[in-house]
């Protein structure tokens, strides 16, 4: 199966359409207030609609109510919702009866990466711990680590200070399921650079063929 690319922190169409073109997979549509990538419902629902089939949009939640996530997804038309905040395997599983479910999980010195085990029907984000950003703080994780916690994924996506200069040796080292860009193709926050994702698509897609055409 192909690697999955998703492009984090869409505000709006144009970079949508920008995403879709250049071939990415998903796109991320940040509910969370405190978020400077926040956008309404409204505005998510208007994005959704234009986006070609084979770019899927994304619902980005931090520590909301089920019922909330659920009208809020059921609103704008998505069927892939990401829980960024500190649910609970419950919550998620609850969830997961609904939407395919992305739980993000982020690495500090002290994290274990058996956590990710306690979510068996999610898809697995690693993204970067920071005490005051719940995401897109564009600081490079531990990809060794994310490495080891792969084992313990059923699908695992790497976040986490990801752009186009440093994917191919991300993927090369931690061989993602997936994955996922925000500030790495900015210009401001919540403000994308179309040459960016292209640059990003091509880097990720290249990795992966140079891995498919290695000797087992």
């Amino acid at each position: 199966m192909m690697m999955k690319i998703k492009i984090c922190g869409i505000t709006n169409s144009n970079d949508a359409l920008a995403c879709a073109a250049a071939g990415v997979d998903m796109i991320g549509l940040n509910f969370y207030e405190q978020s400077p990538r926040y956008i309404r419902p409204e505005q998510a629902r208007a994005i959704a609609r234009k986006l070609f089939l084979s770019t899927q949009a994304v619902g980005i939640f931090v520590n909301a109510p089920v019922e909330e996530v659920r009208r809020v997804a059921h609103d704008v038309g998505l069927r892939v919702v990401q829980l960024h905040g500190s649910e609970s395997p419950e919550v998620c599983a609850e969830l997961a009866r609904d939407f395919e479910i992305i739980k993000a999980l982020r690495m500090d010195d002290r994290f274990d990466a058996q956590r990710a085990s306690a979510y068996p029907r999610c898809t697995i984000l690693l993204d970067t711990y920071d005490e005051e950003i719940a995401g897109g703080t564009g600081n490079v994780g531990d990809w060794e680590l994310a490495r080891t916690t792969k084992k313990f994924a059923s699908r695992l996506i790497l976040a986490g200070g990801l752009n186009p200069e440093n994917v191919a040796q991300a993927f090369a080292t931690v061989h993602p399921d997936g994955v996922d860009v925000c500030s790495g193709v900015e210009t401001a926050p919540g403000v994308k650079d179309p040459g960016r994702i292209q640059q990003f698509v091509a880097a990720a897609r290249n990795a992966e063929r140079i891995e498919a055409a290695r000797p087992c």
